[in-house]
Order: C-alpha cells, then sequence, then structure tokens
C-alpha cells in the first residue's frame, strides 16, 4: 500500500542533502536530511511488519530481507562501478586506499570505518568518495537488529494488540537508550563525528518512527488513529504538516554541525518534526482520496536514494576539475540519469521484472550478455584500481614527512633552550615558533627554504581551542621562541572569539603574536566563519601593539592560480602556494621586528 504524501518527506530529505552538500555556506544544517530518511524508515518499516503479522498471524523475514536486498544493494554497486574509475581524473588522494573503502561501503560498516579512520564528517580535503554511505550502513543495522527483536516478539505475542504493545515498548525504550547515549557523549568527544557516525548513539531516530508506527499503523489503523483521522480536517491536518516542515526549515538553515547543542536537541528536533509530518501525511492520505500526487514528486521520491547515492562521488569527482556551478549542474544530470536507470531498469531486471520508464516497458533479458560483460569490464577496472592504488595519496605522505621533520627540529629547539643563555629581558630566545593547522602542513617545503629557523608545529584538523594549551606547553618547557605565529582558524570554531581573546590574555610576556588570517575559498564570503575569524584577528592587531598580521586570506585572493585543481583550501603544491605562504609570514616578521613585545605594562 502506497501512502501519499510520504513522497513529500523523502524529496525533502534529499533536497536537504543536496544543499548541504553544494552550498554549505547558505545551509549549514542540510545534513538532518538523512534523520528525515531515518524516521521514515523506522516508520514504514515497522509499520509493514504490524500490517504483516495483521493479515497472516505471521511475518516472511526472508521475504523482507530479499525485498530490502534488491531495493539496496544493485544500486550501491552501481556507484561503486561506475565513479570509482572516474577518480583517475583527478589528484591521487582520492583513491589512496580506495579498497578499504569500497569494502567497507559493500559491508556495511562505513560509518565504523570512518570513526577508525578519524575522519571527520565536514573535511575539506580529500573527501571520502563514499563517506556517505554511513547512513546506509546505519539503516542496515537498523534491518538486522530490528528484524530479530520482532522476530522475537512475535514469539511472545498471542494478538496484533499485544504485538502492537510490545513493540511500542521496545521500540521506545530502545529510541530512549540510544538518544541518551548521543546527549551524553556529546559532552565527552572532542570529535563531534564520531557519535554523529555511530550506530548506538545515531540510530534512534528510526525507533522514534517504529514508536509512531506501533501508535498509528499503516493499512490496518489503531482505533485512536481512526477517531483523530475522523476529527481532523484538511486544514488542520495542513497546519500540522507545516508546522513540523517549519521547525526542519529553520534547522536547515541555522543548525550547525559542530555544536553541541545539536547533538543535544538539534536531531531529537529533526526527528520529532518528521514524525509530526509522518503522522499528519497519513491523515492526509485518508482526507485526500480524489487528489493523486503529482507525477514529479512522484519521480523523484522513487529515485531520491539513488541520487543521494551517486551525488556525492560525482559531485567530489567534478568539483575537482570544474567551476563549482558547472560541477553542481553535471552531478544533478549524471545522478538523476543513473539513479532513474538503476530503479525503472536495472532493479526490475535483476529481480526477473521487466523495467517501465515513461509509460514504456523495456525487456533487458535479451541483452544479458551485454549487460554481464560490461558489468565485469568496469569490475575488473575497479578492481585494477583498488589493487594497484597507492597506500597513502600526496597530502599523507607529506603530513607523514613533514611530522617526522618536525619531531626532529623540535629536539634541537629544546636542545638550543636549554644551552642559550638569557636572549631578552624576559628569558625568551630569539626566533619564530609557527603553530598551525594542515595548510602549515602543506607549506613546510617553502617554510623550511625562507624561514630555515623556525619551529613549524602543525597538524591535521588543528583548530583555535588548541592554541592556547600549545603555548602553555612550550612556555612551560622554555622553547617557545620570541615571535609566535598562530596559523589557525581554516578548520573553524563558532566560538573563536571566546578562544582568541583567551589566547591574548593568557599570552605570555616577552613575546610577539602573528595571526595568519585563514582562507577557505568554499566560503569566501564575509559571512563565512573563516573570514570573520580574520577579521577579529585584524581587530585584535590594531588594539594591541604587539599582535600583527600576517594576510594569507589577501595573498590567496591576490593568486588563484595556486586554487587550481584543489579543494580551495590547501593550494597546489605544483604551484608557489608554499612558497607564498611562507612569504606571507616573513612579510609579517619583519614588520614586527620594530614592534613591542608583551610586556607588563601591555593591556589584557
Amino acid at each position: 500500500m502506497r501512502i501519499k504524501w510520504f513522497s513529500t518527506i523523502r524529496v525533502l530529505g534529499m533536497l536537504f542533502v543536496l544543499f548541504y552538500h553544494f552550498y554549505i555556506l547558505f545551509f549549514p544544517g542540510g545534513f538532518i536530511g538523512v534523520d528525515l530518511f531515518f524516521t521514515l524508515s523506522g516508520y514504514l518499516t515497522t509499520a509493514l511488519f504490524l500490517d504483516e503479522y495483521a493479515k497472516h498471524q505471521a511475518i516472511d523475514f526472508k521475504g523482507f530481507f530479499k525485498r530490502r536486498f534488491y531495493r539496496i544493494f544493485p544500486p550501491v554497486v552501481l556507484t561503486l562501478l561506475l565513479t570509482t574509475p572516474l577518480a583517475l581524473l583527478v589528484r591521487n588522494d582520492f583513491i589512496a586506499g580506495i579498497g578499504r573503502q569500497l569494502m567497507a561501503t559493500l559491508g556495511f560498516m562505513t560509518n565504523f570505518f570512518e570513526i577508525l579512520s578519524g575522519n571527520s564528517y565536514e573535511n575539506q580535503f580529500t573527501p571520502h568518495l563514499f563517506l556517505h554511505t554511513w547512513s546506509l550502513a546505519l539503516e542496515v543495522h537498523f534491518y538486522l537488529l530490528w528484524a530479530l527483536i520482532i522476530w522475537g516478539i512475535t514469539r511472545l505475542a498471542k494478538t496484533l494488540g499485544q504485538l502492537r504493545g510490545m513493540v511500542f515498548l521496545a521500540s521506545s525504550g530502545l529510541f530512549l537508550i540510544s538518544f541518551l547515549a548521543m546527549f551524553i557523549s556529546s559532552f565527552f568527544v572532542s570529535n563531534f563525528s564520531t557519535i554523529y557516525f555511530a550506530t548506538w548513539t545515531h540510530i534512534f531516530p528510526f525507533f522514534l518512527g517504529s514508536t509512531l508506527a506501533s501508535l498509528t499503523g499503516l493499512k490496518k489503523l489503531t482505533r485512536p488513529f481512526e477517531r483523530v483521522i475522523e476529527k481532523w480536517d484538511v486544514k488542520q491536518t495542513l497546519a500540522v504538516f507545516a508546522a513540523g516542515l517549519t521547525v526542519e526549515l529553520l534547522l536547515l538553515f541555522f543548525l550547525p554541525f559542530d555544536s553541541i547543542w545539536t547533538y543535544l536537541v538539534g536531531f531529537l528536533l529533526s526527528s520529532s518534526a518528521t514524525a509530526v509530518m509522518i503522522y499528519a501525511a497519513r491523515i492526509l492520505h485518508e482526507k485526500t482520496e480524489n487528489i493523486t500526487e503529482p507525477a514529479i514528486l512522484l519521480f523523484f521520491s522513487n529515485i531520491s536514494y539513488g541520487i543521494y547515492l551517486f551525488h556525492w562521488p560525482f559531485y567530489t569527482i567534478f568539483s575537482q576539475v570544474l567551476s563549482h556551478t558547472l560541477a553542481v549542474f553535471l552531478t544533478l544530470i549524471f545522478s538523476i540519469l543513473f539513479a532513474s536507470l538503476s530503479f525503472y531498469l536495472l532493479e526490475p531486471y535483476l529481480a526477473g521484472k521487466n523495467g517501465r520508464l515513461w509509460n514504456v516497458e523495456f525487456d533487458l533479458k535479451p541483452y544479458t550478455k551485454w549487460i554481464g560483460a560490461t558489468a565485469t569490464a568496469f569490475l575488473l577496472v575497479t578492481l585494477g584500481i583498488s589493487l594497484f592504488a597507492p597506500r597513502l595519496g600526496n597530502f599523507e605522505r607529506e603530513s607523514l614527512i613533514s611530522n617526522l621533520y618536525q619531531a626532529e627540529r623540535q629536539l634541537t629547539t629544546t636542545r638550543s633552550a636549554a644551552e642559550n643563555a638569557q636572549a631578552t629581558d624576559y628569558n625568551v630566545e630569539k626566533g619564530t615558533t609557527i603553530i598551525g593547522d594542515s595548510v602549515s602542513l602543506r607549506a613546510n617545503t617553502g617554510i623550511q627554504n625562507i624561514l630555515p629557523e623556525a619551529h613549524l608545529d602543525g597538524a591535521i584538523s588543528r583548530n583555535l581551542s588548541e592554541a592556547s594549551h600549545l603555548i602553555q606547553l612550550y612556555t612551560t618547557s622554555h622553547s617557545l621562541k620570541e615571535n609566535v605565529v598562530i596559523a589557525l582558524g581554516t578548520n573553524t570554531s563558532d566560538n573563536y572569539q571566546e578562544l582568541l581573546d583567551e589566547l591574548v590574555s593568557r599570552f605570555p610576556k616577552g613575546h610577539r603574536l602573528i595571526f595568519v588570517t585563514p582562507y577557505d575559498g568554499n566560503n569566501a564570503s564575509e559571512q563565512a566563519l573563516t573570514y570573520q575569524i580574520g577579521q577579529y584577528e585584524r581587530n585584535l592587531a590594531s588594539k594591541y601593539d604587539y599582535i600583527s598580521i600576517a594576510d594569507w586570506y589577501q595573498t590567496a585572493i591576490e593568486n588563484p592560480q595556486i586554487w587550481i585543481n584543489t579543494d580551495l583550501v590547501h593550494f597546489n603544491l605544483e604551484t608557489e602556494g608554499a612558497t607564498l605562504f611562507a612569504q606571507t609570514i616573513q612579510a609579517a616578521l619583519e614588520q614586527v621586528e620594530k614592534q613591542p613585545v608583551k610586556n607588563v605594562g601591555s593591556s589584557e
């Protein structure tokens, strides 16, 4: 039984995810699109189980998993076979270790793979091509767990009413356990992606949908829900649906991924709002018997899963070689095309049926040999890429070399600090300490050549929250040089003002502070956090005489050639990007030599 208007929820979830991936600056909360899918999936899965039990007094779990296999697996395999070879068109960072990604995807373990990799969901540099399949892994985990629990419950229940009651208790209990796991964990993790990916902390939307299904039903409705349907009119139902949609839209525009409030209440709000829309849509189905869903809505609902699968690898690859607008356009065209072919032709063919597209029936059986030969060719290419792909990409290899170099220089710096006499009135050694992130690591060669005496301490994914602690550690070990360069901010922090104020307040006397303004070409507007961080750093420099600016933001804008075939955060190493980064710091250091260090009289 197909319920009208559920298609609206599916399409909304798909659009939210697309908006987020294509235009994250304007739609920072679009990641909740998957939670719309989760809640609806939990509702439909449980409701169908209950309807089947009501009709047959049993549930065909073998049939359930067979249907799920034909719906889930073919589009996944098609996505992997089509997009993996395309990765050869871009830098080898995207195919490095891709075999592990393929195995994680096919084994429905991408979420655990990302957790073990220490990856961030919002990683803008070398994102995994199949990162988005973490949600598919979570869905399969729900199917396996919930089918096992329902199987156990059916062994105990004697009537449909008893089954509904047990399902309500089990689903609401699991919902509460999972949500509390996310709620409590959010206070203790340093990387929110860990609890975003984890099955046990992010499976609760499914069980919220399951709880709702036990209270309403799908085809076989509960009596209380039937009374609600009799009582509500179309206007009231639409108002309830609009209320849920309004909450989702507010979250779409204003919910940040990297905020603790997102994990304390954000996902709960989104799932609850989805449940409200599901409730209203089920009533609206009964109230609009003479109205047919728009064909375009039904079409995009049918292929929404395929679009979700295809869009991310296509967009990741296209955005490396094309302008953003063209990358988005081609991603949509190819995603819609292959999602349509998968849903309307490939999946029916594999299930032994004829496909139908645009009211034309297609029988692909006569082309079985051609289909098999084409699939085999793509499979061999994909296997070849996964077997011969480098274990580490260029960026990871550069980072490893930089870390080894840093360790060597750290030993030299510590030894020098112990041997040198007091270099200033504040017992501070002359020289420069650079505390940076992955952009600084990428500029390592330029820094070595232009600032050979500087000590670089760079780390991937480092943000402003670590700056004060690192400075304190260097101060304690008496190895903090007179000039301290802070090259952070690319990995943004919502509380950057608080962090920068704390850094300035606790900054040790006898030193000068140089901020390197961050640059992110993906979000270069004045509303972007990276730009605002740079502006706040400039304000601090105008307020304190011992603070200066190395304006990497301006340098980045004036040299567009260094961003060709990059993620617009980490410059192309085949250009002079590393040299320009080091020269920007060098120019600031030459200027600060005329300025005082922080002293007793400096204002806080």
